[in-house]
């Protein structure tokens, strides 16, 4: 934000209650984000009298609300079950919302469809998402993209044909479908290098993990700079 931009000078708001709890909002929301204090301070100056630039520059921001998600498994991972693991995350925006570790109930036949239980799993999470931002007011705007590494697995989810060797997923496969046909949910394929789900799903090299954390908006705020 550029301070000259704002000014005293502008249409007045009619109900400047609204852009006054805004900014009380973004005022608490400084505890934890330092990088827009600034923005905020500038911001507040203007509490008394708003004006209708003050508001467009609160509103202004490049981080649209679209849910993503990425989603993967770690095929037999556990050496006792020999069940896989699941995991994913869920940014909303650029901002890590949902994540999860969780080993798999059954055993899965093939990795294709371990990362398929992945995907389920994923799409329950996302779907329950869309409707509490619906409650909130914040509807998406289109389908919720969900991120997967398995040419297999999403060829299952877009292909309406239940193949012999996937007659035992039957039930996943409904859910997932009925989602991409509701233009809910939209399947997409990552590389495995930049598969950010991989962190919840096998231990990892510092030099890999450290980016993956960077990558999910982690970071040490002890560390040097």
């Amino acid at each position: 934000m550029e301070e000259a931009k704002l000014s005293d000078k502008g249409e007045l708001l009619k109900d400047p209650e609204k852009y006054r709890r805004l900014v009380g909002r973004l005022i608490y929301l400084t505890i934890t984000r330092p990088d827009i204090t600034y923005s905020v301070h500038v911001l507040s100056r203007f509490m008394h009298q708003p004006r209708l630039p003050h508001m467009d520059a609160a509103l202004r921001s490049d981080n649209k609300l679209d849910l993503i998600s990425y989603c993967d498994s770690d095929w037999a991972g556990c050496p006792i079950t020999r069940h896989s693991t699941t995991g994913y995350c869920v940014f909303l925006g650029n901002s890590l919302i949902s994540w999860r570790t969780k080993r798999q109930r059954t055993d899965s036949l093939s990795s294709a469809e371990a990362d398929y239980r992945a995907m389920a799993s994923t799409c329950y999470e996302v779907t329950w998402l869309r409707f509490l931002l619906q409650d909130l007011h914040l509807p998406s705007s289109g389908a919720s993209r969900m991120y997967c590494d398995n040419h297999a697995a999403l060829h299952i989810a877009a292909n309406p044909i239940f193949h012999e060797r996937t007659r035992h997923i039957e039930m996943y496969c409904h859910f997932i479908r009925d989602k991409i046909l509701d233009g809910n949910v939209s399947t997409w394929h990552v590389n495995s290098s930049q598969q950010l789900a991989d962190t919840f799903t096998k231990p990892l090299g510092k030099e890999k993990f450290s980016a993956m954390l960077r990558k999910l908006g982690v970071l040490d705020i002890h560390s040097p700079t």
